[in-house]
């Protein structure tokens, strides 16, 4: 297919007002699942288990199966309502969501229609230069997560041009929230920043409440998009698209700016835009058009039979709101100061989306500045290369090992980049990799004076002209000892040692 036209993107600000609006769904880690108590894969250590061995006959929709609302899925999606600012309903109650679902068996969803358990918030997003914007949140409704279709036999993993299907119900059932915001007007060239900026934002929070792991790689929260474009002057909405499914912050920021681009060369040319849901494709950064968008009615909600209403009693939800953590940007300017970084290198922190990993690995013990360092540094360049989240790849716990590591003197930084290279590979904690692979540095004097007084031998000039007073001449030696121990000594101590055999004799 084609590569749609795109408008120059300054142009197309110059010609139409971008209004954005965003569902973001979070997977709660409750032990269980929203109706089942079948383990729930979203949980701590839940992820990763074989398909269809995380459910109950609810999961598969059989007859005679009855939902029952899991109680701290309720307590969570309370207190992720109360941290964006929103109402908490004295009354909610669930209802079915009718259309065809190949990966929910029962054929509907259990989702919260016109009742939702929490409404009419905002919350305070901040981009990289400090600017503060407020997203205006419509609602944040609980539901259940559908399972998970894998296509066999096509060349790009979607449904076209495969030769069959999986299904796997493990996801089916997780209990989920969906946070709404209201259309969000006047981010103008920097909608695309706010997007990324909103989407973490949403990240940082309910991590910080403790209620999701927030992966966005493993699908814990995603992010569907609507854009829309109206020309300047214009007061009514124009008709927006909802890409699906967004799963880095980078793509979700890709996103928005191609469709601001696709749609506004659509409308220049006098086309109109489809209102549709698309697929975002990161290897080609575009999207691609899903399925028609449908309205409430397509859906034919009604109250869903076999749940009571949810109605918390006014205590819970203040005791909820008493163990609210520090908002965001609060939480923010607390560890500048406790970490001593400057607004330079808390904003690259901050910008690159490694707070929480940071401080997760200062808490496991690390000094701030050598966790800022290796998350900023090699595990950031090694997530560019293989277009990952860095948190994909490494835990903080391993990084604060890997730090001590090289604290204590057992590895050389050139060491530890290979030991987080088996780290990331698999290989195991840090420990076993400079086991595995024999990484320690070389402590022994006499290993070390060997490889000297042969790299001394070799090359006789460089020793007189250290005798002479050019002690700069020792680099020579010192560079052929650290080939000659693979890396494995330490530089420092290999250069006392360098100088004080040229002396000797």
């Amino acid at each position: 297919m084609a590569k749609p036209d795109l408008m120059d993107f300054d142009k197309a600000l110059e010609l139409f007002e971008p209004v954005l609006g965003f569902e973001v769904h979070v997977e709660l880690s409750t032990a269980t699942k929203m109706f089942s108590d079948a383990p729930n894969p979203a949980a701590p250590g839940g992820f990763g288990a074989g398909p269809n061995t995380q459910i109950t006959p609810l999961c598969l929709g059989l007859p005679g199966s009855l939902p029952v609302v899991n109680e701290k899925a309720i307590e969570y999606s309370i207190s992720l309502g109360l941290a964006l600012g929103c109402q908490i309903a004295p009354s909610s109650r669930f209802a079915r969501k009718n259309y065809f679902y190949p990966d929910l068996a029962k054929n509907y969803q259990i989702s919260q229609y016109d009742e939702p358990i929490a409404f009419e918030g905002s919350v305070e997003v901040e981009l990289e230069d400090g600017t503060l914007v407020t997203v205006p949140i419509e609602r944040a409704h609980m539901e259940e997560d559908a399972g998970k279709l894998t296509h066999v036999g096509g060349s790009t993993g979607r449904i076209q041009g495969a030769e069959y299907s999986l299904v796997d119900y493990n996801r089916a059932g997780v209990p989920l929230v969906e946070i709404v915001t209201k259309p969000i007007y006047g981010t103008e060239h920097r909608a695309p920043e706010v997007a990324k900026a909103y989407v973490s934002t949403i990240r940082d929070i309910v991590r910080a409440l403790g209620i999701s792991e927030a992966r966005m790689e493993r699908g814990n929260l995603r992010c569907d998009a609507n854009v829309s474009l109206r020309p300047r002057g214009e007061t009514k909405l124009g008709t927006r698209t909802e890409t699906k499914n967004v799963n880095s912050f980078r793509a979700v920021e890709r996103a928005v700016r191609y469709e601001i681009q696709r749609q506004a060369a659509i409308l220049a040319a006098g086309g109109t835009i489809t209102q549709e849901t698309r697929h975002w494709h990161e290897d080609t950064g575009t999207t691609s058009p899903g399925r028609p968008k449908s309205d409430a009615d397509d859906y034919r909600y009604f109250p869903e039979p076999d749940l009571l209403p949810i109605e918390p009693s006014p205590e819970l939800i203040e005791q909820l709101r008493a163990a609210l953590p520090e908002a965001p940007a609060v939480r923010r300017r607390r560890l500048q100061e406790a970490w001593g970084f400057t607004d330079l290198e808390f904003r690259d922190v901050k910008n690159a989306g490694l707070l929480v990993e940071i401080e997760d690995t200062v808490a496991a013990g690390a000094a701030p500045a050598q966790a800022r360092k290796w998350w900023t540094g090699e595990i950031a360049r090694i997530a560019n290369l293989r277009e990952a989240e860095p948190a994909s790849l490494v835990s903080p716990l391993d990084v604060s090992e890997l730090i001590a590591l090289v604290e204590s003197g057992d590895l050389t930084d050139r060491l530890a980049r290979q030991v987080l290279e088996g780290v990331i590979e698999g290989e195991g904690r840090p420990s076993q990799v400079v086991e595995a692979r024999g990484l320690k540095v070389v402590s022994d004097d006499g290993a070390l004076i060997a490889a000297i007084d042969e790299a001394l031998a070799a090359q006789p000039d460089v020793l007189e002209k250290i005798r002479d007073g050019k002690v700069q001449a020792a680099g020579a030696v010192i560079g052929a000892v650290m080939k000659a121990m693979k890396g494995s000594a330490d530089a420092a101590r290999v250069r006392e040692l360098v100088l004080e055999r040229a002396t000797q004799g």
